[in-house]
């Protein structure tokens, strides 16, 4: 086996401490002889999100051998406290030790950079790899099966049960509930999220009526149906003979799926079940075309539209012709309006449809958002939000609100917005005819979705794991007014030139195969766009000489890299190949004697 770098890893550190650890404080000399993969992650991350999934099949097959490290590493306010990391661990169904960071102490030994981040630490606690962002589970498989034979000839790999103490179970009837729709009965359906079914209640938001799914992660169709964390429904508009009466947003199996209410029955509307990669069909026949994280749906403009949150789009099913189709964004994240084709959006996880139908309102949770698309002319804009970084519980005029990694949004008849304000524990609103933000409700336990009610508002508190029914106010609640930006600090880079070197090594037995053309990508832009003098746009080099400029103090550097390997091996006729890609949005500090180069690992070691 080839031989590698020798860093000593860093001490695993942070001030909120241990979950899944029944009580235990853990240091890297209590894992000495376990292969430690330290995943730096953060719960409102879909990426993040993303990595959990790839990692459990990992996780379950080395258990005796393997131990993964979830260190929490928080972007907004709310990430950072205690119990929002307690809740998102028994939310995500994450099965092993978790440290909480909230200070990014231990970010920084590591010298992180993006969310999300993969450390491979070996038996002897050396950093042997680095890996950011979605794709890397095979290679990190190859690279435990060398670790584990490498250190088993030592006499250095202990095997054995890992430290993961799981929590106790908690008992109701709900458990983080996603979004809810009114029945034409009265009653209420309820994405069970963290039950991975569907509840249907009666019309006092707590008796249980009936449930669809037993509780089981699956993709089953049928009169005993299985889902992954459904989050997003919309009802069939009266008059539409579609087969089905809901479609559901099955998020983590990333599908569509169509609920008859008659019987219970399920069908698959769109997806695979396989998880969209970059170079996957962007339109086509719906179950033949790979989705991404599906979070929301909403009938709009004759086809259900869906906030596609994995890739940062928005897509449409068409149900008459069965097909589905990129409706707006870049698989950019970020915030930029414009002709749908070429916005940005970063995670949208709620969509609603204003009275007259003109608009679809959009909560894009990333930006702290509230975005619309115009069904007249295809474009989107902004009503709330400033970016990536921004954020806050702020009301007044829209151009200066914040607010915080919203998850839902709900038409009201006069035409505003009800927002979901989900890290704020809040209910906002958003009135387009005063151009004013305002609070609804506080004291709500991250609200993710709404539902109108005979002039009330019943509100799905998704961590306290229940529906809770509201007066709509005829005055605003007031509030202090807070104002954020994310705890990463930026990078000080001088102005002028400055070189970007994306490192990345294909894993062992791997190669970049450029027989079809480049199998590599890299995608640069800024906000604001101005600090960039060169270098910005999309080629197939990692590395590439940017110059900044020498007129403003700081900005956002938006780098996107893709790389895909594949076996290297020529007797192998059709060769499996795998795709690796990270955006990262780094910040940075324009000052004389600042850093002349910016590294960013995308697999591999700087």
């Amino acid at each position: 086996m080839a031989s590698r770098a020798r860093v000593r890893a860093p001490e695993l550190v942070g001030e909120g401490g241990w979950l899944n650890t029944g009580g235990k404080d853990l240091t890297l000399a209590d894992l000495r002889g376990k292969i430690v993969i330290a995943d730096f992650w953060t719960f409102c991350c879909i990426n993040c999100l993303h990595v959990l999934d790839e990692l459990r099949e990992l996780e379950e097959k080395h258990r005796d051998t393997v131990v993964i490290v979830g260190v929490h590493s928080p972007k907004f306010v709310h990430e950072a406290d205690h119990q929002a990391v307690v809740d998102a661990v028994a939310r995500y169904e994450v099965e092993h030790p978790v440290l909480d960071d909230p200070a990014l102490v231990t970010w920084k030994q590591y010298a992180v950079r993006a969310w999300p981040t993969l450390v491979v630490i070996d038996p002897e606690g050396y950093v042997v790899a680095q890996h950011a962002g979605e794709g890397h589970a095979h290679a990190i498989e190859r690279l435990v099966e060398e670790l584990e034979q490498e250190h088993a000839a030592k006499g250095t790999l202990r095997r054995g049960d890992g430290p993961y103490v799981p929590p106790e179970p908690v008992a109701g009837a709900l458990k983080f509930p996603g979004k809810a729709v009114r029945l034409p009965g009265g009653g209420f359906l309820v994405a069970d999220s963290g039950h991975h079914s569907l509840v249907e209640l009666a019309a006092d938001g707590e008796t249980v009526l009936r449930r669809i799914g037993d509780g089981e992660r699956g993709l089953v169709d049928g009169a005993a149906p299985r889902f992954s964390e459904p989050q997003g429904l919309a009802l069939v508009p009266e008059g539409l003979e579609l087969g089905y009466d809901v479609v559901v947003a099955d998020t983590v199996n990333h599908a569509l799926r169509g609920l008859r209410l008659a019987d219970g029955s399920v069908t698959t509307l769109a997806g695979t079940g396989r998880q969209w990669w970059q170079g996957s069909p962007t339109s086509g026949p719906a179950t033949g075309v790979d989705l991404s994280s599906p979070w929301d749906v909403a009938f709009f403009d004759g086809r259900v539209w869906i906030a596609m949150a994995g890739v940062h789009q928005l897509w449409a099913f068409d149900p008459a012709a069965g097909t589905v189709a990129v409706a707006a964004g870049t698989t950019n994240e970020g915030l930029v309006d414009g002709p749908s084709a070429e916005a940005w959006f970063a995670q949208p996880s709620g969509l609603a449809v204003s009275p007259d139908g003109e608009k679809l309102w959009v909560a894009d949770s990333e930006t702290s958002a509230v975005r619309w698309v115009s069904r007249e002319t295809n474009e989107v804009r902004t009503a709330v939000g400033t970016g990536l970084f921004d954020f806050g519980h702020r009301d007044g005029a829209a151009g200066q609100a914040l607010l915080q990694h919203p998850l839902g949004v709900t038409a009201l008849p006069d035409g505003s917005v009800a927002i979901a304000d989900t890290y704020n524990h809040a209910l906002r609103r958003f009135d387009p005819r005063s151009g004013e933000v305002t609070t609804l409700a506080t004291d709500l336990r991250e609200p993710s979705g709404a539902v109108l009610v005979d002039g009330d508002i019943v509100v799905v508190e998704s961590a306290r794991h229940r529906l809770t029914r509201l007066r709509l106010p005829e005055e605003a609640v007031q509030v202090e007014s807070v104002a954020h930006r994310t705890q990463r600090a930026a990078t000080e880079v001088a102005p002028g030139t400055l070189r970007l070197d994306v490192v990345f090594s294909a894993p062992t037995g791997q190669k970049l195969d450029e027989r079809y053309g480049p199998s590599t990508r890299l995608l640069v832009s800024a906000t604001p766009p101005e600090l960039l003098v060169s270098g910005a746009g999309a080629d197939t080099a990692l590395s590439r000489e940017l110059v900044l400029s020498a007129e403003l103090t700081e900005g956002v550097l938006h780098v996107s890299a893709m790389a895909a390997s594949c076996d290297d091996d020529p007797d192998i006729e059709y060769p499996a190949c795998h795709v690796h890609q990270q955006d990262w949005g780094v910040p940075v500090k324009l000052v004389a004697g600042g850093a002349s180069r910016l590294p960013l690992v995308l697999a591999g070691l700087e």
